[in-house]
């Protein structure tokens, strides 16, 4: 009896530390644990249909703003999805850095990397098709491989105070220069002369051509990536972001040159598109935004699954410290605006060439990020907002003159932004505790897939199914199923966490 007793004893206390060691809640009951920890497939789906739809529609809009649609998006289901209850300010710093994250990598050149696999001149070389795929794989593992730590950064409860991250953020800047010196040079296309490691328009492909090569820049990115690994990883031991970092750069690996594979193969098969089926279907397909919309769904699955298969290391942090007062934070918010305006809108001569470096630009986001209260909610929405409101603007009423410039800036300009800036300062007015990290990450998911999906469906000239199909019409479809499927996903699983609950 007695060696029964120490045995149950020994059980309940080797139960009891698995559950402490453990941040996913348990459950008996299947339907419960479904509402507390996400099944692999809804991580992976939700993930990817985030991803697909920010991407996707970030090929409209371009660059590191453009990028950070999805990160705002990928951040947003997943920590829906594995954060319920924790407080709305630390899940919401979580989103914030991702979607920071996310946008570095907009300041590499790629066009020229795909056009070694499948512009008209590379046709049949596959020693171009094979070194472009190469550097779309590396760069899109550095892109990604940023918005993976940085989400790691924010749920795995380690503390990143303010002052430490703006010296992190000097150093990686430093790193950049560095790096693009170290592995980006020399660049003298006057004289043909090109980087040792090169991925874009290059003479060695074209002897003959008339090139205009762009200069890259990944080089310094990658120096700087890595070192913000080892820093998070190794120095601070932050085993989450250290994991998610991996996962990241492994979707961004495969996602980019998998999308591209599509838009290869179809430049490399063109008779075959000619034929059957494919003759009425081909020239309504735009493969260059298919590419990008496969390339999101990748790494926003695999993301996804990386984040499920470590998600025993999620510590959110359950008691968020602010360290910013309000005029510091609305200060910092006033000083971005004019530098994110200056990047997209308002060349600056001199200032251009600091803000359109993207790890530059990020240096007060993340700062502000990690010390505000108003940052966290400000930055997935309003403020990511902004350029791509005013890109659809420039677009649709100066460029194509498709609407009055007024009524332009209501539509598309103050609704959605009004949208916006009012559920940032409503979430980031709730008293602490009142407001879940669930609660706040459902309902600006749902809001933010509707406003980019608004305002591209704008930019595609409202390419509606019932109507004359275009080029826009099935990526438009897929991006009006992503949305549908996001957003019934939101309700559905919040549901059943109600469900549960009672």
């Amino acid at each position: 009896m007695v060696k029964q007793a120490l045995a149950r004893v020994r059980f309940a206390g080797s139960l009891a530390a698995i559950r402490m060691n453990n941040p996913v809640k348990e459950s008996s009951s299947p339907a419960c644990s479904q509402a507390t920890s996400p099944r692999a497939w809804q991580a992976i789906v939700l993930s990817a249909l985030a991803g697909g739809l920010g991407w996707g529609i970030r090929g409209q809009y371009g660059h590191e703003t453009g990028a950070m649609m999805a990160g705002a998006l990928v951040g947003l289901t997943l920590v829906f999805l594995f954060c319920p209850g924790a407080p709305g300010l630390s899940a919401a710093r979580a989103v914030a850095w991702c979607t920071i994250g996310i946008g570095f990598g907009g300041s590499m050149t790629y066009a020229q990397t795909i056009g070694l696999t499948h512009d008209a001149a590379m046709i049949g070389n596959a020693a171009a098709l094979r070194w472009g795929m190469l550097g779309l794989a590396l760069k899109g593992g550095i892109w990604i491989g940023f918005a993976g730590v940085f989400l790691g950064m924010g749920l795995s409860g380690v503390r990143y105070r303010p002052r430490e991250l703006l010296a992190l953020m000097a150093v990686l800047g430093a790193l950049y220069f560095a790096g693009g010196w170290w592995l980006n040079q020399p660049f003298d296309p006057a004289h043909r002369i090109l980087p040792r490691i090169y991925f874009s328009a290059d003479w060695r492909w074209r002897p003959d051509a008339v090139l205009k090569p762009r200069r890259e820049d990944w080089g310094g990115l990658l120096l700087a990536l890595m070192v913000l690994i080892g820093y998070a990883g190794g120095w601070r031991r932050d085993r989450l972001a250290r994991h998610l970092a991996g996962w990241a750069v492994l979707g961004g690996m495969v996602g980019f040159p998998l999308g591209q594979c599509l838009q290869a193969y179809h430049a490399w098969h063109q008779d075959a598109f000619r034929q059957g089926w494919w003759a009425g279907l081909d020239p309504l397909i735009n493969w260059w935004n298919m590419m990008e919309t496969t390339f999101g769904a990748v790494m926003g699955g695999t993301i996804g699954l990386g984040l499920w298969l470590n998600r025993r290391h999620i510590a959110i942090a359950k008691d968020p410290n602010v360290s910013l007062s309000a005029p510091w934070e609305w200060g910092l918010v006033g000083v971005h605006m004019v530098l994110l305006t200056m990047s997209e809108f308002v060349p600056v001569r001199y200032v251009s060439k600091i803000v359109d470096v993207g790890l530059l630009m990020g240096v007060i986001p993340v700062v502000a990020v990690a010390g505000g209260r108003w940052w966290p909610y400000l930055l997935p929405l309003p403020i990511t907002l902004f350029p791509i409101a005013g890109k659809t603007i420039r677009q649709l009423c100066y460029e194509e003159q498709a609407l009055a410039p007024w009524a332009g800036w209501v539509v598309y300009g103050v609704v959605p932004m009004a949208l916006a800036g009012w559920a940032a300062i409503w979430f980031a007015r709730q008293a602490p505790g009142t407001l879940g990290g669930g609660t706040f990450a459902r309902r600006a998911l749902a809001l933010n897939a509707w406003l980019y999906f608004g305002l591209n469906y704008a930019f595609f000239h409202y390419p509606w199914p019932w109507t004359t199909w275009t080029a826009r019409t099935p990526n438009a479809v897929i991006y009006t199923l992503c949305a549908l499927g996001l957003t019934g996903a939101a309700i559905w699983i919040h549901r059943r966490a109600r469900t549960c609950s009672t």
